[in-house]
């Protein structure tokens, strides 16, 4: 199942698990906790992409297929994963289906929605199952990875909303259930620009799209990663259970206005 060579047999550094990770935010935090010097296993379902990404993140990274709502893959992948590394530190949640097109109420069907359930919720919850015994061996830490739609919905993201929020539940369910050995914390990003590095290269934001922000700017993929790292560094020894809002200051100006 691991797409890239095997890693050096006694290979020793911090290993994380991080769903999603073939774009987008994802990417962007792989790419950071490997600057910090992890080992990061990303996942994805685009088998292509995700082996690409990857070898383009360097010896440091390692690539499954994965679809998080399977249980039997979810389990397959952690075991492969134990097999290479031997140790799992730290598992981040990012793998998601978002409502890009706003479904109405009225198209929305049971098999969108239970889809939807599936992969942000069901997920999270099938990884940190399979994974707390061995962050448990390394006092390891789980990020999920949720969004501001869940205090603050758009209309017609009924499904996305619900399964945001259904995972701040669960993110502080876990801080009780898993603690104090595994710290289990959530991070929910604002309007947040996830393109690729070379695309938000390519074609810059303006300063009107940073107008059309409440608080006045948009934020970066780096903005969360940081975030992410941090929360995963043993300088976030004490903190679980919490949710840090990553909006540029959006929710507190919209209260106060």
């Amino acid at each position: 199942m691991i797409e890239l060579a095997t890693p050096p047999s006694g290979t020793h550094g911090r290993v994380a698990l991080v769903t999603g990770a073939a774009r987008g935010i994802g990417l962007g935090i792989a790419a950071w906790l490997i600057c910090e010097g992890w080992q990061v296993v990303l996942t994805d379902l685009d088998r292509e992409r995700g082996s690409k990404v990857a070898k383009t993140l360097g010896d440091n990274a390692w690539f499954i297929a994965m679809d998080v709502s399977d249980e039997a893959q979810v389990a397959t992948g952690i075991a492969e994963v134990l097999g290479q590394f031997g140790r799992l530190d730290a598992l981040v949640c990012n793998a998601a289906i978002a409502d890009p097109h706003n479904i109405t109420l009225e198209s929305l069907d049971l098999a969108h929605w239970n889809r939807v359930l599936a992969v942000n919720l069901g997920g999270p919850m099938l990884l940190a199952k399979h994974c707390a015994p061995y962050l448990r061996a390394h006092n390891g830490a789980i990020v999920n990875l949720a969004s501001t739609r869940a205090a603050q919905s758009e209309p017609d993201t009924e499904a996305y909303a619900a399964s945001k929020g259904g995972l701040l539940a669960l993110t502080h369910a876990l801080a009780i259930s898993l603690g104090p050995e595994i710290r289990v914390n959530a991070v929910s990003p604002g309007w947040i620009d996830a393109r690729d590095p070379s695309q938000r290269r390519a074609q810059p934001l303006t300063d009107a799209d940073h107008a059309q922000h409440p608080a006045g700017r948009v934020g970066t993929v780096e903005d969360v990663a940081a975030m992410v790292a941090w929360l995963l560094s043993r300088n976030a020894g004490f903190v679980t259970g919490q949710d840090f809002v990553v909006d540029g200051g959006m929710t507190k100006k919209m209260i106060y206005e």
